[in-house]
C-alpha cells in the first residue's frame, strides 16, 4: 500500500513523498520524494533520524489552518487521548492505541478530524514530554 508522507527529521530538514514500506517495528524504510523521475532509487531513511513521520491526505495541506488541540466534552474516543510536546515546541494531541515509553516510537491519531495528517509515527527520543490524559 501506498501511503504519503511527509517526513520531519530531528535537524529540522522535510521530506515529503510515498512509501510501501514503512513499519514501526523497522529501523529504516524507502521514500520516493515528491519530484523522483521513474527509475530513481528511493531514499532510504533511519527512524533514529527523525522527529517523526506524517502520513497525510494532501502534500500541500492548508497552511493556513490551525489543527484543533481540544477533544469534545463527552465524545467518546478510540484509544488512549495522548498530548506529545516534541523537543522543538510542537505540540500534537490526539489518541493512541500503543504508547509505551521503551519503544522507538508509537502512533498517534490527531485529535482535529479535519486535520491534513491521518496519524503520525512519534520518534519517542524526538519528544520532551508525553502525557496520556
Amino acid at each position: 500500500m501506498q501511503n504519503k508522507i511527509v517526513i520531519r527529521y530531528v535537524d529540522k530538514r522535510i521530506e515529503k513523498g510515498i512509501t510501501t514500506d514503512f513499519a514501526p517495528n523497522k529501523e529504516n524504510f524507502h521514500v520516493t520524494p515528491v519530484g523522483f523521475k521513474p527509475g530513481d532509487k528511493p531514499l532510504e531513511v533511519r527512524i533514529k533520524d527523525l522527529k517523526a513521520v506524517f502520513f497525510v491526505k494532501d502534500f500541500s495541506g492548508n497552511p493556513d489552518y490551525q489543527d484543533k488541540k481540544d477533544f469534545e466534552a463527552g465524545k467518546s474516543v478510540v484509544g488512549r487521548k495522548i498530548r506529545v510536546l516534541f523537543k522543538d515546541g510542537e505540540e500534537l494531541v490526539g489518541t493512541t492505541m500503543g504508547y509505551q515509553p521503551d519503544r522507538p516510537g508509537f502512533f498517534v491519531v490527531p485529535v482535529d478530524a479535519k486535520s491534513n495528517i491521518e496519524r503520525c509515527f512519534v520518534v519517542t527520543r524526538a519528544t520532551s514530554e508525553v502525557k496520556l490524559m
